[in-house]
């Protein structure tokens, strides 16, 4: 089983905007930011998902080659050829780093069983922890009607199982305000031995409540994004249990 970090004690620029009929804003490197207050969508429960997949190049792969070379495989039942070990490994898990307007600083994630609270402090909840991508994901609710009691809140995607994996996934996290269209943002570059990634900030300035495309990679965990975005936690060697995953 492997371990990991556990948890221990201005004017919004222009966006790309999808088509018409996804309803859809994606936060690139050019145009990073996005005012949910602006947009009339500052309030209510903020949903934010991660879902992911195989590259279709890594689909099959060693599959499709071990077909050419042996075409009578071919022949066995689907389930005995089953996923390839790549897949199988692929373990992706969300989590928030969050502090309040009071200073309270903590972190939101499966790892340690810390799945917060969306009616209490610190206004933030996981639903649950996906092991394999499915198409529900794993999702985080943010209460935005405690607007402002939140400070800023940076959302994370990392890899729990210590086999890289983001050059063999197509993740995507996005944000669904109560009003007005998603928001996207797609982990789509090679990183081939990074173990977490700082997708998205979400910061009350003045009153007003940003998204912010971030979309960096880090060969460490937790206590590295902590370094990177000065939280200042305390942290130590974890892992998860039966009942987390």
């Amino acid at each position: 089983m492997g371990l990991l970090d556990g948890f221990w004690r201005g004017r919004a620029a222009e966006f790309d905007s999808g088509s018409a009929a996804t309803n859809a804003i994606e936060l690139t490197k050019r145009h990073s930011q996005v005012s949910l207050t602006k947009q009339g969508a500052a309030t209510g429960h903020l949903r934010i998902n991660l879902a992911w997949r195989m590259r279709s190049s890594d689909i099959g792969g060693p599959q499709r080659e071990s077909l050419l070379r042996h075409p009578f495989k071919a022949l066995k039942p689907p389930e005995v050829m089953g996923h390839t070990q790549s897949m199988v490994n692929v373990d992706l898990d969300l989590g928030c780093l969050y502090e309040l307007q009071d200073g309270t600083k903590g972190v939101v994630q499966p790892l340690g069983g810390y799945f917060g609270d969306v009616n209490a402090a610190p206004y933030v909840k996981l639903t649950g922890d996906d092991r394999f991508g499915s198409g529900s994901g794993e999702t985080l609710y943010v209460n935005l009607d405690h607007r402002e009691s939140i400070k800023r809140l940076l959302v994370f995607v990392y890899i729990y199982d210590q086999t890289p994996a983001f050059d063999r996934t197509q993740a995507v996290v996005t944000l669904f305000p109560t009003s007005g269209p998603r928001v996207e943002i797609h982990l789509d570059e090679r990183h081939p031995q990074a173990r977490s990634c700082a997708v998205v900030m979400i910061e009350n300035v003045k009153g007003e409540m940003f998204v912010r495309r971030e979309v960096k990679f880090v060969y460490g965990f937790q206590a590295e994004l902590d370094r990177l975005y000065g939280w200042g936690l305390q942290w130590g060697r974890g892992h998860k249990t039966k009942a987390e995953r």
